[in-house]
């Protein structure tokens, strides 16, 4: 059951308080949080690859025999 504190503008439902959003709303939201998951990632990803040795094209083509 539901419950509207008005001196607050919260909804409980059982023990925890809600938050309603719009569906558009929320949809801004989401998108904004995995955009930063993803540049979390990626950033973690840059840096772990920072120190690694770059191999050329031409290591490459010798490594598998390319012509």
């Amino acid at each position: 059951m539901a419950k509207i504190i008005q001196d607050r503008n919260l909804i409980k439902m059982g023990r925890e308080p809600l938050v309603i959003f719009p569906l558009k709303k929320w949809r801004e939201v989401e998108e904004s949080l995995e955009d930063l998951e993803e540049s979390l990632r990626f950033n973690i990803a840059y840096q772990e690859t920072r120190d690694r040795k770059v191999i050329t094209l031409k290591e490459l083509k010798k490594k598998y025999n390319i012509r």
